[in-house]
């Protein structure tokens, strides 16, 4: 019984510390000077020659500003429409 009560405190903690772990994961919202924005998890370093501006995952545009979300998997950024890999 006393076996039980152990293993199931050790359980109780570990799920308890998962959400803890989970929160350092880093992510941001990207645009570029067209006003296409789109989320990246991870913490790219952009050239600052690709012209792009990155800000918080909670940042949103203003009333009048012209930004449209354009999604895509994997590294890289719209430029021109259409997405550079790199």
């Amino acid at each position: 019984m006393k076996l039980l009560s152990v293993l199931s405190f050790a359980a109780l903690t570990g799920v308890c510390a998962i959400p803890l772990v989970s929160t350092s994961a880093s992510a941001a919202i990207v645009c570029n000077a067209d006003g296409d924005c789109w989320h990246t998890q991870t913490d790219y370093q952009y050239q600052p020659t690709f012209g792009l501006t990155v800000h918080q995952n909670d940042w949103k545009w203003k009333d009048g500003e012209k930004h449209a979300w354009r999604e895509h998997d994997g590294k890289g950024y719209w430029r021109g429409g259409s997405w550079q890999t790199f």
